[in-house]
């Protein structure tokens, strides 16, 4: 087991020191994060709130997810509509750690349940159009009167206020929207300067994963946490305001300031790079790999490598290697080479040079992995990247772990799978509000939970 830890550590002691205190074998040991918060999470149809909800859950949180009585219909968002019960797949994973109870919201029973919940609650996540629930009396307008330690935080793609939240804040928040706004999807898609890629093909395409929802979620997880740090020192609650889209334009690189200094706008690149290259992936034997050499000294290694003198002479300086009509033909170059190996035998090739006394410079490769080999690689099943869960609803499950749970003390941690729906209401209802049993039921039959 040592060997497997200390891998290729340039110092064993090191990671054995690192392994010894973030050891995923021990974190349900240690405590959590945050531990006693108690949230509220409202999303519907919206992978942003449940993604937000679903970190601060790692994290030891109490998050009750409420739900219409008929359920989230981001429960039916799956792929070629696989169900697993009552959820998708993607469901399975962003309900993980939390309790979840239903409730009509626009009853008015449903809302006076609500407000009682939001006196003992600490966070509110809500997903729905601009001012909708401010429509209902329970937005955090009139919530903060009831409890002024609450943090409430609202996400939608146009955010709450502004000329574009008035005029498009009654349609749902979407993650394609998102996506379409941030700017990013705008330069995703085939390379428009290569000549051999035909022009039907240069056209905008959307990341392979809600990738506006998820920055959207990771971004309003981090300002929950900075509201429960500052109403820590101060007893203050407060309101956040999360446009998914702006999340993304602040992971953007470049793409603006290029736009502010040249008055162009970035064009697509595909797997070329016009900041730094070669940092592509290209062809080899067996599939893909990554190749990265884009310094003068780790491009003279990378061409030392491939026994090609040649272009490091033709494009010898980082100038000639971002010029957009090189990239093209370094990329072709690079796979003439590569695609006689295996990223194996690339692998090794590339730390053989490594050692090398007299090497030019570093170059980095890796292998574009499957799934399936994702799930094969010993490194990740040391790390614990996966958990297999067995739940009496939904079988045998995969969910990835928690990537908070390398936390020294606090550790995050997979708990359980997603809950069926309305699963809690007995346990959470009694437990908050003292209703359960027959009353419970009662409502139930009038549409309430």
């Amino acid at each position: 087991m040592e060997e497997k830890i200390v891998g290729m550590a340039i110092d064993p002691e090191y990671a054995k020191f690192v392994y010894s205190l973030t050891s995923p074998d021990e974190v349900y040991g240690k405590p959590e994060a945050l531990e006693g918060v108690v949230v509220l999470d409202l999303s519907y149809g919206n992978y942003a709130g449940l993604f937000a909800s679903s970190l601060l859950a790692e994290l030891g949180a109490e998050v009750i997810r409420i739900e219409p009585p008929e359920g989230d219909v981001a429960r039916k968002m799956t792929p070629f509509g696989i169900m697993v019960g009552d959820a998708g797949l993607a469901y399975l994973t962003e309900g993980r750690n939390k309790f979840h109870v239903t409730l009509n919201l626009e009853s008015e029973e449903g809302r006076e349940m609500f407000r009682k919940l939001v006196k003992k609650a600490d966070v509110v996540i809500e997903t729905f159009k601009p001012g909708y629930m401010d429509s209902l009396g329970i937005g955090y307008r009139q919530l903060k009167e009831i409890n002024p330690r609450l943090i409430y935080c609202a996400i939608h793609s146009f955010g709450q206020f502004g000329k574009d939240s008035e005029k498009h804040g009654n349609q749902p928040s979407y993650d394609l929207v998102d996506q379409a706004r941030g700017v990013v999807m705008s330069v995703t898609g085939e390379p428009d300067l290569d000549p051999e890629v035909p022009e039907e093909y240069k056209k905008p395409l959307k990341h392979g994963n809600w990738m506006g929802w998820y920055v959207g979620g990771a971004w309003a997880a981090l300002g929950i946490q900075l509201a429960l740090f500052h109403r820590h020192r101060t007893g203050k609650g407060q309101f956040i305001d999360v446009a998914p889209s702006e999340g993304l334009m602040a992971i953007a690189n470049y793409l603006m300031q290029y736009f502010h200094m040249s008055g162009r706008k970035m064009v697509r690149a595909g797997n070329f790079d016009y900041a730094v290259f070669p940092y592509t992936y290209v062809k080899s034997k067996d599939g893909y790999v990554f190749m990265s050499g884009f310094t003068d000294p780790n491009w003279a290694a990378l061409c030392e490598i491939m026994n090609r003198p040649d272009l490091q002479e033709r494009f010898p300086t980082t100038k000639e290697r971002l010029t957009p009509e090189n990239q093209p033909i370094i990329q072709h170059e690079i796979e003439k080479f590569t695609s006689q190996h295996t990223s194996e035998e690339l692998l090794n090739m590339i730390l053989e040079y490594s050692r090398r006394p007299d090497k030019k410079g570093t170059v980095v490769t890796g292998r574009l992995n499957s799934p399936k080999e994702v799930l094969e690689v010993e490194h990740h099943q040391i790390r614990k990247t996966f958990v297999k869960l067995t739940d009496p609803h939904y079988g045998e499950l995969l969910i990835p772990n928690s990537t908070f749970r390398f936390m020294s003390r606090t550790p995050g941690r997979v708990k359980w799978a997603c809950r069926p729906i309305g699963a809690d209401n007995e346990f959470i209802y009694g437990k908050y509000l003292g209703i359960s049993g027959e009353k419970l039921e009662k409502l139930r039959e009038k549409g309430v939970v």
